[in-house]
């Protein structure tokens, strides 16, 4: 049997199961299976072609997964506790150092906040993140 055909077979059985996961686990490889097929085409190792199929299928991975992952991601939906990240609001209560819990007061709710920064009461911080109940939060801009 020709060479090209088990190319075929192999895009055949990993375009199944890419279909059945739809998690993006081998369609890499469907597609340097391809080129491994367009190799065998014009040569006749194996090895050759197989080191097609292995270094292809790995570098479209390596540079084009994270570009996939981006487009097919769906926005996440934020939450009411996740809304107040990026607002702005005021220290209530001094926040001194990393350990030191302070008081903010952050779209008309006060809020137990950390900061890496000392933060005197009155000026204005900017919620950089939750940390369990805690907002951590930096001075605002």
């Amino acid at each position: 049997m020709e060479a090209w055909i088990y190319w075929l077979i192999i895009i055949l059985i990993l375009s199944f199961v890419e279909i059945i996961t739809i998690n993006l686990v081998t369609i890499w490889f469907v597609v340097s299976a391809g080129l491994a097929l367009l190799t065998s085409l014009f040569v006749d190792s194996f090895y050759i072609q197989f080191l097609v199929f292995g270094i292809a299928g790995l570098v479209i991975m390596v540079f084009t997964r994270p570009i996939l992952k981006k487009l097919l991601v769906k926005d996440k939906e934020k939450t009411n506790l996740d809304r107040v990240v990026g607002m702005h609001g005021i220290c209530t209560e001094e926040i001194s150092n990393k350990n030191d819990v302070g008081e903010v007061k952050v779209d008309g709710k006060k809020w137990s906040a950390i900061s890496s920064t000392k933060i005197k009461k009155g000026e204005e911080i900017t919620v950089i993140s939750i940390n369990g109940v805690k907002l951590k939060v930096k001075k605002g801009e």
